[in-house]
C-alpha cells in the first residue's frame, strides 16, 4: 500500500476530563495505531488533549443536511422532552 492509498481518519480530541470530544481534523494513515500517532503529533503538540479518538472516514454515517426537516420532525411532536414546563429556581444560573 503506497502512502497515497492510506485511508482517511477523522480525529476527535477531548481537551479536558469531563468535556466532550470535538472534531479536530483529519489524517491519512496506514493503520489505526499510525492514525493515533499522527493525530497526537499533529493535533496535540502543546498537550491540548487528554483523549484522542480516530475513526476511518468510511465508517462514519451521517444524516443528510438537505433532509434535516424530515429527519428531525418527529422530535417536534414530543414537547415533553423540552424543559419549557419547568420553573428555574432563583439563583440557579446553569441548568
Amino acid at each position: 500500500m503506497s502512502k497515497t492509498d492510506w485511508p482517511l481518519y477523522e480525529v476527535f480530541i477531548r481537551s479536558r476530563a469531563g468535556l466532550s470530544h470535538r472534531h479536530a481534523g483529519s489524517v491519512h494513515a496506514a493503520d489505526d495505531q499510525m492514525a493515533l500517532d499522527h493525530a497526537r503529533d499533529v493535533y496535540t503538540r502543546r498537550s491540548e488533549g487528554v483523549s484522542i479518538w480516530v475513526v476511518k472516514s468510511t465508517d462514519i454515517v451521517a444524516s443528510d443536511p438537505a433532509e434535516s426537516t424530515a429527519f428531525f420532525e418527529p422530535a417536534a411532536d414530543k414537547i415533553y422532552r423540552h424543559p419549557t414546563f419547568y420553573d428555574v429556581p432563583e439563583g440557579v444560573d446553569n441548568l
